[in-house]
């Protein structure tokens, strides 16, 4: 691991810890008394310290009060799970019968919660399970550096540990999808299939134009982390009021932790052209690798949604170029098994139909709970 690296994850290390912000209030505190000491001359710049360090801790103390007053009014809904030291959060509900468990993994580093539509309609019908990834929702932080690799690892663990028997039906969205097909890959006597909701390509990192979501999504992380570390979440609070109900709002409130954003910035480092070519080997699926393990390779049939990437392009033979690209890199995970298909979503939809048409995922996902198989009903 470079130098560089392990900074980095020692500072977010620190600052997933929702007490960092009396820390560091204490250190420029300590600095700025020492100016004094120093004579007339540093004795403003030691002004200035103290009162920047007041500022911090009081914004710190805000957070705090922010976070105990969560903890009482959002309990996890689930349980807590030990992985080996540190706990992570599993909700399971429904009785699966004959039928596998459905687990479902959200896009980006978010909680279980964000998939929570999909999970109250999958479990009138079998056992459905949201985990929360290390960091997300109301689970520990858990080690740094935060991969796919690792977090693979401890989602097969989470659910031996809660008791959850296979096998199970994986089903992810997004970069949850890459973190599916790696723990299927793992563990493939577990898993009786594989529901991949337009999930992340490595090849869109490794070989694809520079996209700013993903260049600047570490850096946006570690600001909102350190935002929240200094109280700077009235938004949220302010919608707190109307969120008991509300799973995505519940999940906003619970994630203004800065361990959330944390462990976001730790693991979306992956999905960048140095982190895929240091961990790349790690996680990605390769071709044939899942054998003959039935997989939907569910996405839209074209970019909606995807505008803004293209109409930065200037050059109309390089933009049809870069959506060629776009269209043909995702269809790379049918070839990690040979049962594997292709369902399109209905028409008009983006990468956000998870949440957009989330009938149509379930019922994507009861065809292979009936199946067991590649095969699917003539509506996909």
């Amino acid at each position: 691991m470079r130098p560089g690296t392990r900074v980095a994850d020692a500072i977010l290390r620190l600052l997933s810890r929702d007490w960092a912000g009396l820390a560091i209030a204490l250190l420029a505190a300590a600095a700025g008394a020492w100016c004094v000491t120093l004579g007339t001359g540093w004795r403003i710049l030691g002004g200035v310290l103290c009162a920047v360090a007041l500022a911090l801790a009081l914004g710190s103390l805000r957070h705090l009060m922010h976070v105990a007053r969560v903890r009482v009014r959002y309990p996890p809904p689930g349980r807590m799970v030990d992985v080996g030291g540190y706990r992570m959060h599993i909700l399971a509900e429904g009785d699966a019968g004959p039928r596998p468990t459905v687990v479902w993994m959200p896009g980006g580093h978010a909680g279980g919660y964000a998939m929570y539509r999909l999970h109250a309609l999958a479990r009138e019908r079998t056992r459905s399970v949201l985990v929360d990834r290390p960091g997300s929702g109301w689970s520990d932080p858990g080690p740094f550096p935060r991969t796919t690799a690792a977090e693979a690892v401890e989602l097969l663990m989470a659910l031996e540990r809660a008791g959850e028997k296979g096998p199970y039906v994986f089903v992810g969205h997004s970069f949850g999808g890459l973190l599916m097909a790696n723990a299927a890959r793992r563990r493939p006597d577990l898993v009786a299939g594989l529901v991949l909701l337009d999930p992340t390509p490595p090849d869109v990192v490794a070989f694809g134009p520079s996209l700013p979501a993903l260049r600047h999504a570490v850096r946006d992380q570690t600001a909102l982390a350190l935002r929240h570390l200094f109280g700077l979440h009235a938004l949220v609070s302010r919608n707190e009021a109307r969120s008991l109900e509300d799973p995505t709002q519940v999940l906003a409130v619970i994630e203004t932790r800065t361990k959330a954003n944390c462990a976001a910035a730790s693991i979306l480092r992956e999905l960048s052209p140095d982190g895929i070519t240091r961990d790349g080997w790690q996680t990605v699926v390769h071709d044939g690798e899942l054998g003959s393990l039935p997989l939907f390779l569910v996405a839209p049939r074209d970019l909606t949604g995807g505008d803004k990437i293209f109409d930065a392009v200037d050059d109309p033979e390089e933009s049809a170029r870069v959506r060629h690209f776009f269209l043909t890199v995702r269809e790379r995970f049918l070839a990690a098994s040979s049962a594997a298909r292709r369902v399109y979503t209905p028409e008009g939809t983006g990468h956000d139909f998870p949440d957009r048409v989330p009938e149509f995922v379930v019922q994507v996902v009861d065809s292979l709970l009936d199946e067991r198989g590649p095969g699917a009903p003539d509506p996909f």
